[in-house]
Protein backbone atom coordinates (compact mmCIF):
# COMPACT_ATOMS: atom_id res chain seq x y z
CA UNK A 1 0.00 0.00 0.00
CA UNK A 2 1.66 3.21 -0.85
CA UNK A 3 1.93 6.54 1.13
CA UNK A 4 -0.97 8.09 -0.68
CA UNK A 5 -3.15 5.83 0.15
CA UNK A 6 -2.21 5.28 3.51
CA UNK A 7 -3.39 9.08 3.94
CA UNK A 8 -6.67 8.51 2.11
CA UNK A 9 -7.57 5.43 4.02
CA UNK A 10 -6.08 7.04 8.06
CA UNK A 11 -8.05 10.30 6.92
CA UNK A 12 -11.34 8.33 5.94
CA UNK A 13 -11.14 7.10 9.64
CA UNK A 14 -10.24 10.07 11.80
CA UNK A 15 -12.43 12.75 9.33
CA UNK A 16 -13.82 15.86 10.82
CA UNK A 17 -14.52 19.04 9.69
CA UNK A 18 -12.65 21.02 12.92
CA UNK A 19 -9.93 22.56 13.78
CA UNK A 20 -8.92 21.52 17.02
CA UNK A 21 -6.86 23.69 19.91
CA UNK A 22 -4.71 22.26 21.90
CA UNK A 23 -5.29 22.54 25.22
CA UNK A 24 -3.02 24.25 28.06
CA UNK A 25 -1.62 20.80 29.83
CA UNK A 26 -0.28 19.90 26.57
CA UNK A 27 2.21 22.62 27.56
CA UNK A 28 2.95 21.73 30.76
CA UNK A 29 3.81 18.16 29.17
CA UNK A 30 6.43 19.53 26.64
CA UNK A 31 8.08 21.45 29.61
CA UNK A 32 8.26 18.44 32.10
CA UNK A 33 9.89 16.97 29.16
CA UNK A 34 13.12 18.39 29.79
CA UNK A 35 13.27 16.60 33.31
CA UNK A 36 12.39 13.39 32.22
CA UNK A 37 15.08 10.91 31.65
CA UNK A 38 16.21 9.02 28.48
CA UNK A 39 15.24 5.34 28.28
CA UNK A 40 13.34 3.00 25.59
CA UNK A 41 10.28 4.89 25.60
CA UNK A 42 9.39 8.25 23.75
CA UNK A 43 5.86 10.17 23.54
CA UNK A 44 4.31 12.56 20.74
CA UNK A 45 1.33 15.05 20.47
CA UNK A 46 -0.41 13.60 17.53
CA UNK A 47 -2.88 15.65 15.81
CA UNK A 48 -5.15 13.09 13.50
CA UNK A 49 -6.48 15.81 11.34
CA UNK A 50 -3.56 17.69 9.78
CA UNK A 51 -1.45 14.26 9.94
CA UNK A 52 1.33 16.59 12.22
CA UNK A 53 3.12 15.46 15.26
CA UNK A 54 2.62 18.69 17.78
CA UNK A 55 6.04 17.57 19.81
CA UNK A 56 8.33 14.82 19.79
CA UNK A 57 10.19 14.10 23.26
CA UNK A 58 14.10 14.05 23.40
CA UNK A 59 13.90 10.09 23.68
CA UNK A 60 12.43 9.30 20.49
CA UNK A 61 15.92 9.75 18.59
CA UNK A 62 17.76 7.67 20.68
CA UNK A 63 15.02 5.00 20.71
CA UNK A 64 15.36 4.69 16.94
CA UNK A 65 18.31 6.94 15.76
CA UNK A 66 15.82 9.17 13.91
CA UNK A 67 16.45 13.26 14.09
CA UNK A 68 13.52 14.50 15.50
CA UNK A 69 13.81 17.78 12.84
CA UNK A 70 13.40 15.25 10.14
CA UNK A 71 9.95 13.67 11.80
CA UNK A 72 8.57 16.73 12.67
CA UNK A 73 8.62 18.28 8.53
CA UNK A 74 7.63 14.86 7.40
CA UNK A 75 4.56 14.29 10.06
CA UNK A 76 2.75 11.05 9.56
CA UNK A 77 2.95 10.67 6.78
CA UNK A 78 7.13 9.59 6.94
CA UNK A 79 6.48 7.79 10.08
CA UNK A 80 3.83 5.99 7.96
CA UNK A 81 6.77 5.08 5.49
CA UNK A 82 8.93 3.35 8.15
CA UNK A 83 6.08 1.02 9.36
CA UNK A 84 6.88 -2.59 7.54
CA UNK A 85 4.72 -2.81 4.71
CA UNK A 86 3.28 -6.29 6.15
CA UNK A 87 2.04 -4.43 9.16
CA UNK A 88 0.15 -1.49 7.25
CA UNK A 89 -2.97 -2.83 6.42
CA UNK A 90 -3.60 -4.94 9.50
CA UNK A 91 -2.53 -1.57 11.31
CA UNK A 92 -5.32 0.86 9.63
CA UNK A 93 -7.89 -1.70 10.04
CA UNK A 94 -6.82 -1.75 13.95
CA UNK A 95 -7.50 2.01 13.93
CA UNK A 96 -10.78 1.69 12.00
CA UNK A 97 -12.08 -0.99 14.21
CA UNK A 98 -10.89 1.13 17.10
CA UNK A 99 -12.56 4.24 16.07
CA UNK A 100 -15.75 2.30 15.13
CA UNK A 101 -16.15 0.75 18.83
CA UNK A 102 -15.42 4.26 20.21
CA UNK A 103 -18.26 5.72 18.63
CA UNK A 104 -20.43 3.00 18.73
CA UNK A 105 -20.24 1.66 22.48
CA UNK A 106 -18.66 4.38 24.30
CA UNK A 107 -20.67 7.00 25.96
CA UNK A 108 -19.75 10.78 24.98
CA UNK A 109 -18.71 11.46 28.38
CA UNK A 110 -16.25 8.93 28.76
CA UNK A 111 -14.28 9.34 25.41
CA UNK A 112 -11.80 11.49 26.90
CA UNK A 113 -11.24 8.64 29.35
CA UNK A 114 -10.48 6.05 26.81
CA UNK A 115 -6.73 4.51 26.69
CA UNK A 116 -6.17 2.88 23.16
CA UNK A 117 -2.95 0.45 22.28
CA UNK A 118 -1.54 -0.99 19.10
CA UNK A 119 1.59 -2.47 17.42
CA UNK A 120 3.68 -2.29 14.41
CA UNK A 121 6.97 -2.76 13.24
CA UNK A 122 8.97 0.12 13.00
CA UNK A 123 12.06 0.95 10.82
CA UNK A 124 14.81 2.76 12.84
CA UNK A 125 17.89 4.91 11.19
CA UNK A 126 20.26 1.47 10.70
CA UNK A 127 17.60 0.37 8.94
CA UNK A 128 16.28 -2.70 11.21
CA UNK A 129 13.09 -3.34 12.40
CA UNK A 130 11.91 -2.94 16.11
CA UNK A 131 8.32 -3.38 17.45
CA UNK A 132 6.87 -0.35 18.69
CA UNK A 133 3.76 -0.67 20.96
CA UNK A 134 2.02 2.22 20.82
CA UNK A 135 -0.50 3.87 23.47
CA UNK A 136 -2.74 6.83 22.76
CA UNK A 137 -4.94 8.97 25.11
CA UNK A 138 -7.24 11.51 23.99
CA UNK A 139 -6.97 15.00 24.63
CA UNK A 140 -8.94 16.78 22.33
CA UNK A 141 -12.25 15.89 20.64
CA UNK A 142 -13.75 17.31 17.46
CA UNK A 143 -16.92 18.19 17.71
CA UNK A 144 -18.62 14.56 16.47
CA UNK A 145 -16.06 13.64 19.90
CA UNK A 146 -14.08 11.60 17.61
CA UNK A 147 -10.44 12.05 19.24
CA UNK A 148 -8.12 14.46 17.48
CA UNK A 149 -5.31 15.26 19.51
CA UNK A 150 -3.82 12.53 21.57
CA UNK A 151 -0.79 12.07 23.44
CA UNK A 152 0.63 8.75 22.28
CA UNK A 153 3.56 6.70 24.18
CA UNK A 154 5.47 4.54 22.74
CA UNK A 155 7.49 1.50 24.11
CA UNK A 156 10.53 0.13 21.77
CA UNK A 157 10.99 -3.62 21.96
CA UNK A 158 13.86 -6.02 20.14
CA UNK A 159 13.06 -6.63 17.00
CA UNK A 160 13.93 -10.69 17.43
CA UNK A 161 10.67 -11.01 19.47
CA UNK A 162 7.30 -12.23 17.04
CA UNK A 163 4.42 -10.11 18.01
CA UNK A 164 0.99 -10.11 16.66
CA UNK A 165 -0.79 -6.87 15.98
CA UNK A 166 -2.99 -6.44 18.37
CA UNK A 167 -5.62 -3.23 19.24
CA UNK A 168 -6.69 -2.65 22.74
CA UNK A 169 -9.38 -0.07 24.47
CA UNK A 170 -9.46 0.34 27.88
CA UNK A 171 -11.79 2.77 30.03
CA UNK A 172 -10.28 4.45 33.10
CA UNK A 173 -13.39 3.82 35.74
CA UNK A 174 -14.50 6.18 38.51
CA UNK A 175 -11.92 4.14 41.10
CA UNK A 176 -9.08 5.13 38.33
CA UNK A 177 -8.81 1.37 37.00
CA UNK A 178 -8.53 0.63 33.30
CA UNK A 179 -11.01 -1.82 32.56
CA UNK A 180 -10.75 -3.69 29.17
CA UNK A 181 -13.64 -2.35 26.58
CA UNK A 182 -12.71 -4.07 23.65
CA UNK A 183 -9.66 -6.19 22.71
CA UNK A 184 -8.84 -7.84 19.03
CA UNK A 185 -5.65 -9.66 17.63
CA UNK A 186 -5.66 -8.31 13.59
CA UNK A 187 -2.57 -11.32 12.81
CA UNK A 188 -3.90 -14.94 13.58
CA UNK A 189 -5.82 -16.68 16.64
CA UNK A 190 -4.65 -16.56 19.98
CA UNK A 191 -4.81 -18.48 22.95
CA UNK A 192 -7.12 -16.18 25.02
CA UNK A 193 -9.35 -15.11 22.45
CA UNK A 194 -12.60 -17.09 23.57
CA UNK A 195 -12.13 -15.32 27.19
CA UNK A 196 -14.34 -12.50 27.93
CA UNK A 197 -13.00 -9.08 28.79
CA UNK A 198 -13.51 -9.32 32.67
CA UNK A 199 -12.02 -12.29 32.42
CA UNK A 200 -8.60 -10.53 30.93
CA UNK A 201 -8.97 -7.20 33.62
CA UNK A 202 -8.87 -10.43 36.14
CA UNK A 203 -5.86 -12.17 34.25
CA UNK A 204 -4.20 -9.18 34.13
CA UNK A 205 -4.49 -8.06 37.63
CA UNK A 206 -3.50 -12.09 38.85
CA UNK A 207 -0.09 -11.28 36.83
CA UNK A 208 0.45 -8.45 38.84
CA UNK A 209 0.18 -10.97 42.05
CA UNK A 210 -3.35 -9.56 43.20
CA UNK A 211 -5.63 -12.02 45.62
CA UNK A 212 -8.40 -12.35 44.88
CA UNK A 213 -9.79 -9.99 47.48
CA UNK A 214 -7.70 -7.42 45.95
CA UNK A 215 -9.42 -7.60 42.63
CA UNK A 216 -12.22 -8.40 43.79
CA UNK A 217 -12.02 -4.73 45.22
CA UNK A 218 -10.52 -3.13 42.12
CA UNK A 219 -13.90 -4.38 40.38
CA UNK A 220 -16.48 -3.60 43.23
CA UNK A 221 -17.50 -7.50 43.27
CA UNK A 222 -17.43 -10.26 45.70
CA UNK A 223 -14.10 -12.24 46.29
CA UNK A 224 -16.70 -15.06 45.10
CA UNK A 225 -17.39 -13.99 41.57
CA UNK A 226 -13.50 -13.45 40.99
CA UNK A 227 -13.05 -17.01 42.13
CA UNK A 228 -15.56 -17.94 39.55
CA UNK A 229 -14.06 -16.20 36.79
CA UNK A 230 -10.71 -17.82 37.70
CA UNK A 231 -12.16 -21.38 37.65
CA UNK A 232 -14.25 -20.28 34.30
CA UNK A 233 -10.24 -19.65 33.32
CA UNK A 234 -9.20 -22.54 33.62
CA UNK A 235 -11.39 -24.16 31.99
CA UNK A 236 -11.52 -22.48 28.94
CA UNK A 237 -7.91 -22.57 29.10
CA UNK A 238 -7.96 -26.38 29.89
CA UNK A 239 -4.99 -25.87 32.23
CA UNK A 240 -4.83 -27.00 35.89
CA UNK A 241 -3.68 -23.95 38.30
CA UNK A 242 -3.48 -20.07 38.07
CA UNK A 243 0.10 -20.63 38.62
CA UNK A 244 0.06 -22.43 35.41
CA UNK A 245 -1.79 -19.75 33.59
CA UNK A 246 0.54 -16.82 35.42
CA UNK A 247 3.34 -18.67 34.02
CA UNK A 248 2.64 -19.16 30.88
CA UNK A 249 1.40 -15.64 30.37
CA UNK A 250 4.73 -13.85 31.90
CA UNK A 251 6.61 -16.06 29.02
CA UNK A 252 4.51 -14.75 26.59
CA UNK A 253 3.21 -11.16 27.34
CA UNK A 254 2.34 -10.62 24.00
CA UNK A 255 -0.56 -12.70 23.74
CA UNK A 256 -2.44 -10.08 26.51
Amino acid sequence: MIIKDIKLAYQDIFKSYDNPALEKHIHKIIEMDAYWPYSSTFFCITNTQDLTFEYISKSMTSCLGIDAKKLLEGGMKYFWSRIHPDDIEPWLKALNDLMNFTLDAISEEDRKRMNYTWNYRFKNAKEEYVNVIQNTTPLELDSKLKPVIGLAHYTVLNAGMKLDITATAKLLNAKNEYETKYYNNFSQKLLIDGLSNRERDVIRLLVLDYSSKQIAEKFDISSNTVDTHRRNILKKLNISSTGELVGMLKMNKNIM
